[in-house]
């Protein structure tokens, strides 16, 4: 029989392999439904950040982290990263 700490272990081992998505702001836009009807392909939406302000990182509707953006080194495709600048925690606002 499982002692009570042995089911905690396990509940804890099972939960730690749980992926999690984790969703990156770069930031937003506000147009109006005039203007979305009005896009075309290569149109330019502006957003509310600069090229240089951090993202922003969110599990779910919470915000847990901002970073910056980088390319990955060493790849030939561009692909992108954050590096972390700060991470929140339950008693930190971050927003």
């Amino acid at each position: 029989m499982l002692e009570t700490a042995d089911v905690e272990n396990l509940s804890t081992d099972i939960l730690k392999s749980v992926s999690v998505e984790i969703r990156v702001s770069v930031g937003s836009a506000l147009p109006t439904i005039d203007e979305l009807t009005k896009l075309q392909t290569d149109a330019v939406l502006p957003l509310d950040k600069r090229i240089d302000d951090p993202v922003e990182l969110f599990i779910g509707d919470k915000l847990i982290a901002k970073g910056h953006l980088e390319e990955v080194a060493g790849t030939e495709d561009g692909q992108l990263a954050v590096r972390l600048t700060e991470i929140g925690d339950a008693s930190q606002d971050l927003g």
